[in-house]
């Protein structure tokens, strides 16, 4: 079961009843959650029953009408509302996803809406993402080279590009950084403080398969640590979870695979 950073001694307690269909024949429920720093009020979960014929067909249309048109407090992030920036990454239904890629259609009754499991939460379905941003710049996500710059940018072959970008468009260069992954995966809850966690490991590998950066032996070093990979025990629920159809674990595999090549 998903689990939250809630302020201490809190539970999740039922809340307010919103009817704004309008007499609609086409309902649906969405059950949010509700949190504000601002108030000493535990978490709530808030039940707006809207029609279904006001606004677009994804999640983030049901989001940005309630904000609207029906309540101006409640708090999330969107940005490029098709899939791309991750900004909306929320979990749905007991699945992690985007928002605004995540059909309302999909959900035969009402739609649960909770922000990323086990991470703090800023306000209501927006989570605290400092410390897995600060993971992230741990790997030095960017090119790393020793040679002198070209005069213009370091080329590459189609083929070494297929190697980050994947053939279908699903290699590790596809990561958004949405974190749906890590915030589904268990060994992320259990050991978040030093398991760098499957959205972190999978940009460290797209620059360790990047045939223009020169670091890879720094950038395995950095990654040989009981915890910081090989706390991975293969469960799955990020490959699971992504909602671009990548496949963290694999990336973590031919990591773990590279540590064992440069033993032999």
């Amino acid at each position: 079961m998903a689990q939250f950073s809630l302020p201490q001694n809190s539970k999740i307690k039922p809340g307010r009843l919103v009817d704004a269909s309008h007499g609609g024949s086409r309902t649906k429920t969405f059950k949010i959650y509700r949190w504000s720093p601002d108030d000493t009020e535990n978490p709530r979960t808030d039940e707006y029953i809207l029609n279904l014929d006001d606004f677009g067909p994804m999640v983030l249309d049901a989001l940005i009408h309630i904000k609207n048109h029906v309540d101006p407090t409640l708090t999330f992030r969107r940005s490029c509302r098709e899939g791309i920036c991750g900004s909306c990454s929320m979990n749905m239904g007991g699945t992690n996803g985007l928002a605004c890629t995540k059909a309302i259609e999909d959900f035969d009754k009402g739609v649960n809406i909770y922000p990323l499991p086990h991470m703090p939460v800023v306000k209501d379905l927006v989570p605290d993402l400092s410390h897995i941003y600060a993971q992230l710049t741990s790997i030095e996500p960017w090119l790393k080279t020793d040679s002198p710059a070209p005069e213009r940018e370091r080329l590459q072959t189609a083929a070494d590009a297929d190697i980050m970008n994947g053939e279908d468009g699903r290699g590790p260069a596809a990561c958004i950084l949405c974190f749906c992954c890590s915030t589904a995966c268990p060994s992320y809850w259990w050991n978040g403080d030093r398991f760098l966690g499957p959205a972190v490991l999978i940009q460290a590998y797209r620059f360790i398969t990047d045939t223009r950066d020169e670091a890879t032996g720094e950038r395995l070093d950095m990654l040989e640590d009981p915890f910081r990979l090989y706390r991975c025990h293969t469960i799955m629920n990020c490959t699971n979870t992504c909602p671009k159809g990548l496949n963290p674990a694999k990336a973590i595999a031919e990591i773990k695979k590279l540590m064992l090549a440069r033993q032999a």
